[in-house]
């Protein structure tokens, strides 16, 4: 059995732990609030470019542009890009673990090796140990990228793809459904995936308006095409940044649960020690006057 001296050291410790993990779970939980605010405010924005987009491409007709047809010349040799979105710190649970599984998945069926991408510090050591190293890391970013660096690596992706050095560009991240809720998922960014004419927008919605456009649509479609492209991955940065701070508040909520669980057994053990202690020292001090009688 352990000595009072070290249950009250370790009993210490867990409350050093403690207070320790329920700070950084409101940190967590205000960065979370922040972060999500600014998820959901671009959402409508994003949405609203895909639903524009639509409507160009239907009254444009055959979509002939390099962001959804490629390049005009053969590609089918050329390697996918795959940017995969990490932390830059740990303590977030589950989180980095399940993107890097997904973007692993993917990246072992794919016929041809793909160039590997990463953002955040986490991953780093993933890819090492898995034998397949990132050709390009990305420690910039943050907790909060701004949004003018984003768009430059939008970019880059866009000429890449448009001069025909890669055959597809896909992002592996965390998906930000609710508080409750996030999956990792694989996002094709590049080609644009061009919109599918069902039929089944006229039963729900009704008619469809009419728009007259000025200029004419096949421009304005060259124009919001790389500005969907950006927004849509400025959309999964924002969805990962919510997504690691959920994980890290739930991560660091258990945490603080369990060192509270610990510390309740310790303050049991430490009485039950004492108790022990003081019942010989009364055992022998008894014993001792009745010696002497």
């Amino acid at each position: 059995m352990a000595t009072i001296r070290e249950i009250k050291n370790r009993m210490k410790a867990v409350g050093n732990i403690k207070r320790i993990t329920r700070t950084m779970q409101m940190i967590a939980t205000a960065k979370f609030a922040a972060a999500q605010t600014r998820a959901t405010a671009a959402k409508p924005y994003t949405e609203g470019v895909f639903a524009l987009v639509q409507e160009l491409a239907a009254t444009a007709g055959d979509i002939d542009h390099p962001l959804i047809s490629g390049p005009s010349g053969d590609i089918s040799g050329k390697p996918e890009l795959v940017l995969i979105l990490t932390s830059d710190r740990g303590l977030c649970g589950p989180y980095n673990g399940g993107i890097l599984r997904k973007a692993m998945k993917h990246l072992n069926a794919l016929p041809v090796s793909a160039e590997t991408e990463l953002v955040g510090k986490k991953g780093v050591a993933y890819l090492k140990f898995q034998g397949s190293p990132a050709n390009r890391t990305h420690t910039h970013f943050g907790d909060n990228p701004r949004r003018e660096e984003i768009e430059h690596l939008a970019q880059e992706y866009m000429d890449r793809f448009s001069a025909g050095e890669v055959s597809a560009v896909r992002v592996a991240y965390m998906r930000y459904e609710s508080a409750g809720k996030q999956t990792p998922e694989i996002l094709q960014l590049l080609p644009l995936k061009p919109p599918t004419e069902t039929g089944e927008s006229d039963e729900k919605t009704g008619p469809s308006p009419l728009y007259e456009f000025s200029p004419e649509s096949g421009e304005l479609l060259a124009e919001l095409l790389p500005e969907t492209v950006r927004t849509t991955l400025a959309q999964c940065f924002s969805d990962a940044i919510v997504s690691e701070h959920v994980a890290r508040m739930i991560a660091m909520k258990s945490a603080t649960d369990a060192a509270g669980k610990m510390g309740k057994t310790l303050t049991r053990q430490f009485n039950r020690a004492r108790q022990a202690q003081i019942t010989t020292e009364l055992t022998e001090i008894i014993s001792g006057a009745a010696a002497l009688e």
